[in-house]
């Protein structure tokens, strides 16, 4: 196969790969260990069945602290009516799980027998009486465990395939086994590759890249019940590189060889696994991570010729992580002899937002689910390659089929869940402007079993989606520029058929983010217009936004002459990002994000920011943390705290929507 990349379809690729992997012999269980039944097996996958060697429990069981005895003699027994059996010969003493003599069949409780000495007086030792006088009648077999109740020998206790739990621990070895056969884990080899790649820990300059996909990789395969060896990064060099794949190969069952598999002119992954076996595969119609590799190198100088399949991994974190899922996750499951294995859990969802897509691929796309009202809504995350933070962030993954151009506002969609469906239900919404103090709010929510998911829209975007119903809190520092009032104005005309309440959260000072030492001397808005400043910008919609605009109006200063004024990002730390990298020398923000990059900061306006949270989730259970935090004076402390931010109003109502009719 020629080593120039090629997008084929995903079942096409799918086919190919287990096609060559049966053909090898390797599409089955990789091999059979014989372990001890104890607390190392959980987690573990059954090779083989296993069956019950005895019954348990392995004879007739006394359930009860009491007296066996056949049910049969105290037949016609009545308060009225008492019937006495001697003690040794028609009823024996038994304590919780004793044995039966062979001639019983039931078992009287203690507390309802009389002790009697050998005068038939009342006895006060109850376990060793002379007889024994009961009042009542008992059907054979009561309090009794029967031999076999739980288990009986010859039976199925647990199939193969079955991922071992701590409990199974306990019926298998109360079916008589010490040992059981199960899966050997598949070995997995990660070799990361670049020249430009560092180690965690070492000094970074311009143009290094931390190794952290192998971390990642390394994780999923342990996960997913593989034993996964890391190898040192490996410099782009096409014999430093086959030496590495052919000393994996000796010792590994697979070999996950990262970056450097996409088209140009290094290429290695690619010529390694042609040169030392079988490219099957290069390029996958799946976004993110097009440049897969599939195939298979031959080992020799053993006994018996074998196969170790390659798959060339995407550098970018986000092709990495999803190459797993969709290839090694299912190839570790069949050598395990499990295709369920971590089956994920999935939901109906609603999409939030307009979503585009390749036609030709199949596109994953990662997202956060929450329940807003009666709908469980699915927010799609940001989608580049190499932003990591999707991962994490993410509740779930959903797959838009090839064809498939889009998603419009609404679509209904399949979600695969990274979580439990009930850690969704204690999700909280939260969309609209960003600020540093939601950050914050996540923390403390967290402790209190409740979860903070958080979208940078701007305050318009978070009122458009309270109206959408999707979100449980916007948000908002909207100026009015007619009142010099914040929110109310902007409430009446997004929101006009809205129950919403208006709560004030912070009062925070708005300023100029600039460099260190402000070197372009930047003192107000008016140097702005300067030539040689360079600006950047808060997205349209954007309470900042308006902000600037508003000044900038008063100023007489023309948009037009801002330079970078169409420069826009989505979040402070986002303006101060670009700063702090030398794409722009300032831009307005808030002195906590200026701060948390090292930059200077200068003051120009108070301003608030509220929530606006619709009257139907103030009177939820969901919210109450919340409400709590803004009386809790360890959280009011923490966020008083934070540079340039005033607590002194948190909780205060501003208005019910109703006020505004």
């Amino acid at each position: 196969m020629s080593i120039y990349l090629q997008d084929i379809p995903l079942g096409e690729a799918q086919i190919r790969f287990h096609t060559a992997l049966e053909k090898a012999g390797l599409r089955r269980i990789l091999g059979v260990e014989e372990i001890p039944v104890d607390e190392h097996a959980q987690g573990r996958i059954l090779a083989e069945p296993v069956w019950a060697r005895i019954s348990s429990p392995h004879y007739h069981a006394s359930a009860m602290d009491g007296f066996a005895l056949r049910a049969e003699e105290i037949a016609g027994a009545m308060p009225t009516n008492p019937i006495v059996l001697k003690v040794g010969t028609q009823a024996v003493y038994v304590d919780t799980g004793d044995p039966l003599p062979d001639w019983a069949n039931a078992v009287i409780p203690v507390e309802q027998i009389e002790a009697l000495d050998e005068t038939m007086q009342l006895s006060m030792d109850f376990r060793h009486p002379y007889a024994i006088r009961l009042r009542t009648v008992l059907p054979p077999w009561s309090h009794v465990r029967p031999l076999g109740e739980d288990i009986v020998a010859g039976q199925l206790v647990l199939p193969a395939g079955r991922k071992i739990q701590a409990v199974d621990l306990g019926a298998i070895a109360a079916s008589g086994h010490v040992s059981i056969k199960v899966a050997r884990k598949p070995r997995v080899a990660i070799i990361p590759t670049g020249t430009e790649l560092v180690p965690i820990g070492q000094e970074v300059k311009p143009g290094d890249i931390i190794e952290y996909n192998s971390i990642v990789l390394a994780a999923q395969v342990n996960e997913w019940g593989g034993v996964a060896t890391r190898f040192p990064i490996t410099i782009d060099d096409l014999d430093e590189i086959k030496k590495q794949v052919q000393l994996a190969a000796d010792k590994h069952d697979l070999i996950l060889l990262n970056a450097g598999s996409s088209a140009g002119s290094e290429d290695f992954s690619a010529r390694v696994v042609e040169e030392l076996g079988e490219l099957l595969v290069h390029g996958v119609a799946v976004r993110p991570g097009h440049p897969v590799i599939l195939g298979l190198i031959r080992v020799t100088g053993t006994k018996k010729e074998r196969f170790v399949p390659v798959i060339g991994v995407p550098g970018y974190p986000v092709s990495a992580a999803l190459t797993g899922e969709i290839f090694v996750q299912p190839l570790i499951a069949l050598w395990l002899g499990c295709p369920a294995i971590n089956e994920p859990v999935s939901v109906e969802a609603t999409i939030t937002r307009k979503v585009t897509s390749p036609a030709g691929d199949d596109d994953y796309l990662r997202v956060v689910v929450g329940r807003v009202g009666d709908r469980l809504l699915a927010a799609p995350l940001s989608r580049g390659a190499g932003v990591i933070t999707s991962l994490v962030r993410a509740d779930g993954i959903t797959v838009l089929p090839r064809g498939v151009q889009g998603l419009e506002p609404g679509a209904k969609v399949r979600v695969r869940l990274y979580r439990s469906p009930d850690e969704l239900e204690r999700t909280i919404f939260a969309i609209g402007s960003h600020d540093l103090t939601l950050d914050l709010l996540a923390q403390f929510l967290a402790g209190r079993q409740r979860r903070l998911v958080s979208a940078n829209v701007g305050s318009q975007g978070g009122l458009v989606a309270i109206r959408r119903g999707e979100a449980h809190l916007a948000g908002c520092h909207l100026l009015d520029p007619e009142t010099g009032e914040y929110n109310v104005s902007a409430i009446r005309q997004y929101l006009p058929d809205v129950s919403i309440q208006l709560i004030t959260w912070v009062g925070r000072v708005q300023g100029l983010i600039v460099r260190k030492g402000n070197p372009c001397s930047i003192r107000t808005l008016e140097d702005l217009a300067r030539p040689d400043v360079r600006f950047v910008n808060r997205q349209r919609g954007a309470g900042t936004r308006v902000l600037l605009d508003y000044h900038l109006e008063r100023l007489g200063i023309s948009p037009s002459s801002v330079n970078g004024y169409e420069q826009e990002e989505y979040t402070h730390l986002a303006v101060a990002a670009a700063i702090a990298s030398g794409r722009a020398d300032c831009g307005l923000g808030i002195e906590a994000a200026a701060l948390a990059l090292e930059l200077d900061f200068v003051p120009l306006f108070q301003e608030r920011y509220d929530l606006v949270i619709p009257v139907q989730f103030i009177k939820g259970d969901l919210l109450v943390p919340l409400f709590d935090l803004m009386q809790d004076n360890i959280f009011r402390q923490a966020v008083a705290a934070l540079p340039g931010y005033d607590v002194s109003q948190m909780g205060n109502i501003v208005l019910n929507s109703a006020e505004l009719s």
